[in-house]
């Protein structure tokens, strides 16, 4: 036979729907802390709880100190008491000792109901976010508590309580307390009063779910639904797909007699609902989102700037079933698709096909091979403008005369857009690939030329070369880049450029024209690289060296081993500056690098050397054309 601890356990268990674990651990964790309220212990002292579930005894463990005298019994204990418990305890060790007081069952009853109390609370609070938190996304059946003006309490399994806001319900949809309802949950929060679950019965997703628990081809994966377009208590538009052949897929969702579609209906508050065959052909999907309204034809327009635009031309007599009570259907078949969605009628089609005719020169050619229809077509405008009615021939031929019309068009504007990939592409491939790798803060121009290409979205070098190479206007353009701004910025895009089919090391950077020039300087003064200058050199005076520029006569070697090396060198130099020049004035002053002369060396060398060096390249105080030096 259970004793009453027991029974009473086990009904606190059931009532609260919690695991026996967790009522127990509340449980002996209250006992403790009635234990150290009613010995006023510290808390720094371990202590202890262990419940017979037979008996419903407590008994209370703590740590003790061992000592020879006990001064204080909470926190000492005597060596002898020690040794019953610990054989092997000596001076100084901590024990854990039963320290259960007289009367505690009684004491620990009042003093932790409270707190026993608040850690079921947090356990059921606990308990409650990790169950919903999984059922984000779902459907949940509940209760409605309350309804106010602002939201409803939805009642909710776990003891739960579920909030739905004015704008998750459905319009002109009644909620009365105590109905029965389904909702989706589509976010938890947690806060300091438990769970806070948001319902919804206008999300798209709840009809969705609703779908996939009528329609069993939904659920197994058999039909897809591929996009969902609502306004909810109105009108929803459904986009579904079949992933087996042989599978209608708007036959199952609607079912025998509309069936399974009629009870989502009637879930929905009779909302209305069109479902809708997919197709990976923009044109036809587009023109059956528009239904129930006929179309004529679909004409389809990419812009980067402008986006994704699709012109939609039906029958004068379905223009406003097209559109929809204010402009539902139009606004719905756009989500739906993705497209922008711009519906016409015959009429105002064959107009703006006339106008392009007329007046667009790029469609001269066209205009010629279609004057004849043109005219039929204008005679048939004029009769419509004057309120005469037209033969269903005439609607035929007006559709036709707009289908070429703007099937040219598109055929045009793809034109375009691969002329204006190919020259993306030849352009791209004139900048070098390590220019994409420089941030454009770190480029040679002034900071706030800089600050303006950074918030004109270019991030990197290479972006700068490429928008120069595809529309320098638009740097020109922007506001802070004056004409001679945009100089310095040419001057320094110009330098970089790869020809088409050479071969750029990876390793090597490319730099403007006029630092090569400082570059091969750097080079011609490094001994270590002689060959690369005595090269470079001799090409220069094959090539442009002037007739009345005299070469110097080469030092005899017999005489002076050491010193025709060193004065070769320098005429190469000199020669190599004789023939390049160097704008001071556009990229700095270059102070040429001394050379370390060694004092080995004869002393007719150096003088020699020395006054070479001084006619090298005067300094920049020294004239003031530097254009002309």
């Amino acid at each position: 036979m259970k004793s009453e601890f027991a029974l009473a356990f086990n009904e606190v268990v059931e009532e609260k729907q919690l695991s026996r674990d967790v009522i127990l651990e509340a449980l002996e964790s209250a006992l403790v802390s009635a234990y150290r309220r009613a010995v006023n212990a510290s808390n720094a002292q371990h202590v202890e709880a262990k419940v017979n579930m037979d008996t419903g005894e407590v008994e209370i463990f703590a740590e003790k100190e061992v000592v020879e005298d006990v001064q204080d019994e909470r926190t000492e204990v005597l060596l002898s008491d020690a040794r019953v418990v610990e054989p092997e305890a000596e001076l100084g060790d901590m024990v854990v000792m039963e320290t259960t007081p007289e009367n505690f069952g009684r004491v620990a009853a009042q003093t932790a109901r409270q707190v026993i109390q608040q850690r079921i609370r947090e356990a059921e609070r606990e308990i409650q976010y990790e169950y919903f938190e999984k059922q984000v996304g779902e459907i949940v059946s509940g209760t409605v508590q309350a309804v106010t003006p602002r939201a409803a309490t939805i009642s909710l399994d776990k003891k739960a309580e579920g909030q739905m806001q004015r704008k998750d319900m459905i319009p002109r949809e009644r909620l009365r307390v105590h109905d029965r309802i389904r909702c989706l949950i589509y976010e938890v929060k947690e806060s300091n009063r438990g769970p806070q679950i948001l319902l919804s019965r206008a999300h798209r997703d709840f009809l969705r779910r609703l779908l996939e628990n009528e329609v069993p081809e939904i659920y197994h994966g058999v039909v897809e639904i591929r996009s969902i377009a609502r306004e909810p208590g109105q009108r929803a538009k459904v986009a579904v797909s079949a992933t087996q052949q042989g599978i209608d897929p708007v036959g199952a969702c609607v079912g025998v007699r509309g069936v399974r579609i009629q009870a989502i209906v009637r879930e929905l508050s009779d909302e209305k609902i069109d479902v809708i065959e997919w197709s990976k052909d923009s044109a036809a999907f587009i023109a059956k989102a528009i239904s129930p309204a006929r179309v004529v034809g679909v004409y389809l327009t990419e812009d980067d700037e402008e986006g994704k635009t699709a012109t939609v031309v039906v029958p004068e007599d379905q223009l406003s079933l097209a559109i929809g009570r204010d402009g539902q259907n139009a606004r719905l078949a756009a989500k739906l698709t993705g497209w922008r969605i711009d519906i016409k009628s015959q009429v105002e089609g064959a107009t703006d096909a006339l106008q392009k005719l007329r007046e667009d020169p790029a469609y001269a050619g066209m205009a010629e091979r279609e004057a004849e229809a043109m005219e039929k077509v204008a005679i048939m405008l004029d009769k419509k403008a004057e309120g005469r009615p037209l033969p269903p021939e005439d609607y035929d031929l007006m559709a036709k005369f707009i289908n070429r019309v703007e099937k040219r068009v598109e055929e045009k504007r793809r034109e375009e857009s691969l002329e204006e990939k190919r020259r993306y592409e030849e352009a791209l491939a004139t900048v070098p690939k390590l220019t994409f790798e420089i941030p454009i803060l770190d480029v040679d121009l002034k900071q706030h030329i800089l600050f303006i290409l950074q918030e004109a979205e270019i991030d990197s070098l290479g972006d700068l070369v490429l928008q120069m190479r595809m529309d320098p206007d638009r740097i020109l353009s922007l506001n802070g880049v004056g004409p001679k701004s945009f100089e310095e910025i040419q001057q320094l895009t110009d330098g970089l450029r790869v020809i088409p089919g050479e071969t750029v090391p990876e390793e090597e950077i490319p730099v403007e024209p006029a630092l090569e020039e400082e570059v091969v300087i750097e080079a011609a003064e490094a001994e270590e690289q002689p060959d690369a200058v005595e090269v470079e050199v001799e090409e220069v005076e094959e090539a442009e060296l002037s007739p009345e520029m005299p070469k110097e006569p080469e030092p005899v070697a017999e005489s002076k081993p050491e010193a025709p090396a060193v004065a070769e060198e320098e005429e190469q130099v000199d020669e190599f500056d004789k023939i390049f020049s160097y704008d001071a004035s556009k990229y700095g002053y270059f102070e040429p690098e001394k050379r370390v002369v060694d004092e080995s060396e004869p002393e007719e060398v150096k003088p020699t050397k020395k006054k070479k060096r001084k006619k090298r390249r005067p300094a920049p105080d020294e004239t003031d054309d530097w254009d002309n030096w």
